[in-house]
């Protein structure tokens, strides 16, 4: 079950073996969900409690940092609006279960949700190296031609791979 990080979550006993985000979700996953920061979510399992996270915030994204294909159709703003699935991990102790697969699938969801109600033309996500950029590249996110660990997905074609299913 993925949920909203609420008190009831213990997340002292979360690892996913990078210690910058095992520490951020321990320590400043709550905070940031106070001020308004990020939304914070929680997949929990009932024996082993929080198996993973995600949090989601949004962004501006420089129309001219888009691929060539991309920014010659869209209008010539100075930004246009972005989400940002800031933070995924899974626990290492569900390594190879698909937990990671079913946060960014969940996550995606969420995004598209919101985006009938506010403009959200790309999904983004910043990979912590090349394994995690090949996560995201397996679900057709594309680098960004100058920062190749920061990979988008064009909303309209996440919304269209989800009517395929």
């Amino acid at each position: 079950m993925i949920e909203p990080l609420g008190k009831q979550h213990d997340r002292a006993g979360f690892s996913c073996g990078q210690t910058d985000l095992d520490s951020w979700f321990r320590l400043r996953a709550g905070q940031d969900e106070k001020c308004n920061v990020a939304r914070v979510f929680v997949a929990v399992e009932p024996d082993l409690g929080v198996v993973g996270f995600y949090s989601l915030s949004t962004l501006s994204l420089v129309v001219e940092n888009l691929p060539e294909e991309l920014a010659h159709k869209l209008p010539r703003y100075g930004a246009i609006p972005a989400a940002l699935i800031g933070r995924l991990a899974r626990d290492q102790r569900v390594r190879g279960q698909g937990v990671g697969e079913i946060l960014l699938a969940d996550a995606i969801q969420r995004i598209l949700q919101a985006g009938r109600s506010i403009a959200v033309f790309a999904i983004v996500v910043d990979a912590k190296d090349t394994r995690a950029v090949d996560f995201y590249k397996a679900f057709g996110f594309r680098p960004f031609p100058l920062q190749p660990r920061r990979l988008f997905l064009p909303t309209a074609t996440a919304e269209a791979g989800v009517r395929q299913l």
